[in-house]
């Protein structure tokens, strides 16, 4: 059965000024990941806005990202929702469409016990037939507890989880409660800072946002560190630190789609309206981004050329 492993992008999405989709920008996207060395692609995600989406752009996104794909990396695009039925009904889809697996994150809005976030969990999962993707993104929902997490590894369609806890000291409990009821799932980190430590301890990966806009530097600490060169990695990690600060330093997921223009795509307007005040920290906060990804975009572009050279 299939298992994420590898570096995965949390897909941001790009779109027109009427606020649709734009296709042809998300085409280019998908391309430019792919060939940026990246194993997987999670559209539909919560840095692509997914909440501000209905079932009709949520499906389209998922057409357009296997499509472009084209077999290429693996597809597993988000079906998060705030009741089971509608996760089902996407992850349905995301069958019919051809997609590897999907990615399920708790119920948001309504605050709920652990026994039913698990049970919304068991709901999804024993309705589906496609490989399911655990998501703990507290920040945004339910926080997951581990010997729920435990108990979802029993069905044999939970593949793996996504882990945006940021928490090492989680990540570590999620992985030995699975382990030690002798069950087998794919851990990959959610935050980007954490990659190599969680590769250390035994995690497969990760799906983050920065692997959407710097693929190349998050695929480098992957493979040197496949590679037994943890200095390498180690170096390759720390260089992504004051770019990620600076991202978060605006409303989310706006700092990142800024990072990602400076890789020459059109994200287009914020999906959520701006207050003056805010439009001006975005026009500040976009200049300084720039200036923080420009010497690291012209750095990768000067490999490429390079590379290109040599081939």
């Amino acid at each position: 059965m299939f298992s994420p492993e590898g570096v995965y992008v949390a897909m941001l999405t790009p779109f027109r000024q009427d606020g649709g989709i734009n296709e042809s920008e998300m085409r280019r996207i998908v391309d430019f990941l792919i060939q940026g060395g990246v194993h997987g692609l999670f559209p539909v995600s919560s840095v692509g806005e997914f909440i501000h989406m209905s079932r009709e752009e949520k499906v389209r996104l998922m057409e357009i990202v296997h499509d472009q794909a084209r077999g290429r990396v693996a597809v597993t695009p988000g079906v998060g929702s705030s009741h089971p039925d509608e996760s089902i009904y996407l992850a349905q889809r995301a069958k019919s469409i051809g997609c590897d697996a999907v990615v399920v994150a708790p119920p948001h809005f309504f605050p709920l016990s652990q026994d039913m976030v698990e049970k919304y969990f068991e709901t999804i999962i024993d309705a589906v037939d496609i490989p399911v993707i655990l998501y703990n993104i507290p920040l945004f929902t339910q926080p997951l507890s581990y010997d729920v997490v435990k108990r979802l590894s029993r069905r044999k369609n939970v593949v793996g989880m996504k882990d945006s806890s940021g928490s090492m000291v989680d990540f570590l409990h999620f992985m030995d409660k699975v382990s030690l009821i002798g069950e087998r799932m794919n851990f990959l980190t959610g935050r980007e800072e954490t990659l190599l430590a969680c590769l250390m301890m035994g995690g497969k990966g990760c799906m983050t946002a920065t692997s959407g806009i710097l693929p190349e530097i998050m695929v480098d600490i992957y493979e040197s560190f496949l590679a037994g060169d943890y200095a390498s990695a180690r170096a390759h990690q720390f260089s992504i630190l004051l770019a990620i600060r600076a991202m978060f330093s605006l409303p989310f997921p706006m700092g990142f789609k800024a990072a990602l223009e400076t890789r020459g795509f059109d994200m287009g307007p914020p999906k959520q309206p701006f207050s003056d005040a805010e439009r001006f920290k975005l026009k500040t906060m976009s200049t300084r981004i720039d200036k923080i990804m420009r010497p690291i975009v012209d750095r990768l572009e000067g490999r490429r050329k390079a590379a290109g050279a040599a081939g």
